[in-house]
């Protein structure tokens, strides 16, 4: 069994210099004292927020800035892309009419970074 998210949860991308956290919109959502979140909480500048500097040659910013370095990686500033859902969910507890965002879960930004849940924002409440 998997930790439920919720709002404030730790993030962290694969190819970002910082952690993150999460921002569950309370709309339509289920509290446990703070709002809950699920998969389609994946917006880029609304749900999931910058991970300090992007270090992905994916990323046109990153390409760009390594160029002009004559070819050294020079991070640049991160700008989640994060079209698709967080992956896989649990199925089998909705919230919102969407599948409930379990710690398991990762999620994909455009520019290569898998983004996964460091700590979930609570430890008491398990979804299956």
């Amino acid at each position: 069994m998997a930790f439920q998210v919720i709002m404030g949860a730790a993030l962290q991308c694969s190819f970002g210099a910082a952690s993150s956290s999460l921002v569950v919109l309370p709309d339509k959502r289920v509290l446990t004292g703070t709002p809950d979140a699920n998969i389609v909480d994946n917006k880029p500048l609304v749900n999931i927020m910058p991970f300090g500097m992007c270090s992905s040659l994916a990323n046109p910013e990153v390409a760009s800035q390594t160029a002009s370095n004559l070819g050294v990686l020079t991070p640049a500033p991160c700008i989640p892309n994060t079209p698709a859902p967080w992956n896989p969910g649990a199925p089998t507890v909705l919230i919102a009419e969407m599948p409930a965002l379990d710690n398991n879960s990762k999620l994909t930004c455009i520019w290569g970074g898998v983004i996964q849940v460091v700590d979930p924002g609570q430890t008491t409440v398990m979804i299956p």
